[in-house]
């Protein structure tokens, strides 16, 4: 009961609210939603603070930029809340850098649960998926594609999932319409393992999703 008051405490303030609102969806720096927020350094700074203490959210550290840090939401504290802010997309594309792991499973996880089309790219694609991404698709009964590279694949009206933090950063200005998952590379450590972990954390996120994601003109209710 003392914990579910903690909870409950932390979820009480407006600023708080809209700041796990956000990050049910995807990861961000706290200087990225401080701005979306408008929210001044030092209360945000509070506020996360208050956030982490309750283990609501964890923060990681870039991939890519070693400097950068990533807001991350602990799903199993929050258990039965569901995204606030539904959304259209023609279709969602996942992309990471090499187009050889994360997105791919990301992309036949999504397929297998939404009506929304999916694809996937890579802004440095390998020339193949990678065998242990393979081996723990066809253990779930999932298939994967061929690698393409980013411009290939994106049109207007695709909402777009960079789930790697290098592909988030060189994506830069490209495909406003975005959201950013830290998954953490399973190919640096290659075992397993880190497939598997990779996986359940994109499954994890795609549970989260799809539920906010609809065709335009779909209704929301």
């Amino acid at each position: 009961m003392r914990e579910r008051a903690r909870l409950h405490a932390a979820l009480g303030e407006p600023a708080r609210l809209a700041i796990v609102d956000r990050l049910m969806l995807g990861d961000v720096s706290p200087s990225e939603i401080g701005r979306d927020l408008g929210v001044p350094s030092n209360l945000l700074a509070h506020h996360l603070k208050l956030l982490e203490q309750v283990g609501m959210i964890e923060r990681s550290r870039s991939e890519g930029d070693h400097r950068r840090t990533y807001l991350c939401l602990r799903p199993q504290s929050l258990t039965g809340l569901v995204p606030t802010n539904p959304r259209s997309a023609l279709r969602v594309v996942f992309v990471c850098t090499h187009n050889s792991a994360r997105s791919q499973l990301a992309a036949a996880l999504w397929a297998r649960q939404s009506p929304v089309p999916t694809a996937s790219a890579g802004t440095q694609p390998a020339a193949r998926v990678h065998p242990r991404a393979v081996a723990v698709a066809r253990s779930r009964g999932l298939s994967l594609t061929r690698t393409c590279r980013v411009d290939e694949v994106l049109h207007d009206g695709d909402l777009v999932v960079a789930v790697c933090d290098n592909a988030h950063e060189e994506l830069g200005t490209k495909a406003s319409d975005r959201l950013h998952w830290s998954i953490p590379d399973p190919a640096r450590v290659d075992t397993d393992d880190a497939f598997d972990q990779a996986f359940s954390d994109i499954a994890d996120r795609i549970d989260r999703l799809v539920p906010a994601v609809h065709p335009p003109g779909e209704s929301h209710a």
